[in-house]
């Protein structure tokens, strides 16, 4: 690599300052980063305390995302063998499924790659890497029917409005591709939410998510709407089958074991936090008991989930793990990220409990605690300094 490394140290100046090509400095720099490590230091959060750059920070996480394609892809080739019928091989649904899921995936890395390369240009700063992560989650949290141009649409809206307005990687208050998730929620609700949007053939064939099932059933247990609708349709709501993921659902969040192992992948690498994704399975647990204490008092299906079923239905683990941790708009204090990643447990089950018309609860709940984080820290910042005080008067 070092006559690559020679070639771009000689057109280098005419990306510099003064050079002919100055305006186009942020995509050379990108471009010099991807294949070499950069000796500048951060000028902007998130910090990393150690050798290791952001942009190789941002591809670890996309490598613990892959797994979650290959899956979602030979999922939606599952699903659609399943609803017709026929045995297919892995590979013949993996192929499937592919055909979906890989036009989502351009769309969405030629939107953002746009906006970040005309925000760079225009505001000549360096081309943030964060919009790889950002383009590489918003396809998996998007069912595989999702119409392209929206898929456009939602990533523009995430990049620019969910980060680029706020100054960038690092300044931004909520996740991106949660904005974008929410946009597409709250402008395009059909084709992304309810029991009609995984459509698995040409001829407009669907079947329903796991919380879709209950969700606005009245005086009905929530674990006997599955069982029924495992034998009423194809599809099996059992809490195993569940947690390995063949079922119908956005297309990265169902195989819950690949997504615990991307947590630990994360973890091991010291990319993300256990704190955040430890307090928020004990407040979905916590906050999924008390539901169930006021089932027997409420005409509510979706007050009788389990705890359990919480843990393994919808988007809960995904977004836990790839979305609570993200470092810019999350808390940074370890108790801190506790507290906040309680309340993510907290808020989703609420959510999804007592708002019938948005049975998913992760994204709204984590969107939430992205505006408090700053106020979780700043209050455990003052309980820490007031500790100290005491301790110093004394």
């Amino acid at each position: 690599m070092k006559w690559l490394r020679n070639l771009l140290d000689q057109i280098a100046p005419h990306f510099e300052k003064d050079g002919k090509l100055e305006k186009f400095g942020p995509v050379f720099e990108a471009t010099d980063t991807i294949f070499f490590s950069t000796d500048e230091r951060t000028e902007s959060g998130p910090h990393i305390r150690d050798s290791i750059d952001i942009k190789r920070v941002m591809i670890l996480v996309v490598i613990a995302l892959i797994p979650c394609y290959i899956f979602g892809a030979i999922n939606v080739g599952y699903q659609k063998s399943l609803t017709f019928g026929y045995q297919a091989t892995w590979m013949e649904n993996l192929s499937t499924g592919a055909i979906a899921i890989i036009p989502i995936i351009v769309v969405t890395f030629m939107s953002g790659a746009f906006w970040e390369l005309l925000f760079g240009i225009v505001r000549k700063h360096p081309i943030s890497e964060g919009f790889l992560v950002t383009c590489a989650l918003i396809p998996l949290t998007l069912p595989p029917s999702i119409p392209l141009w929206q898929v456009a649409v939602a990533t523009s809206f995430g990049i620019v409005i969910g980060k680029e307005i706020f100054g960038g990687v690092g300044m931004n208050i909520f996740n991106p591709a949660l904005m974008a998730r929410a946009f597409l929620y709250f402008t395009y609700p059909v084709d992304i939410s309810g029991d009609k949007v995984w459509a698995l053939a040409p001829d407009g064939y669907s079947g329903p998510t796991a919380l879709s099932i209950a969700a606005g059933q009245k005086n009905a247990d929530a674990v006997g709407l599955l069982n029924d609708a495992s034998s009423d349709l194809v599809f099996d709501y059992s809490w195993v089958n569940m947690f390995f993921g063949w079922i119908p659902g956005s297309i990265g969040e169902t195989n819950k074991i690949i997504i615990i192992l991307g947590a630990t992948f994360l973890i091991l690498v010291g990319i993300t936090s256990w704190r955040v994704m430890a307090g928020s399975v004990l407040g979905l647990f916590a906050m999924g008991y008390l539901m169930n204490l006021f089932s027997p008092y409420s005409s509510n299906a979706m007050l009788s989930i389990p705890p359990h079923y919480h843990l393994v239905m919808g988007s809960f683990l995904f977004g836990t793990v790839f979305m609570a941790t993200e470092p810019v708009t999350g808390a940074h204090t370890d108790t801190g990220r506790w507290i906040f990643g309680f309340l993510v447990g907290v808020l989703t089950v609420i959510i999804r409990s007592i708002n019938p018309a948005y049975p998913e609860g992760i994204m709204l709940a984590i969107l939430l605690m992205n505006a408090f984080a700053p106020l979780i820290d700043y209050f455990i910042v003052q309980s820490n300094i007031k500790k100290r005080m005491v301790r110093y008067a004394q």
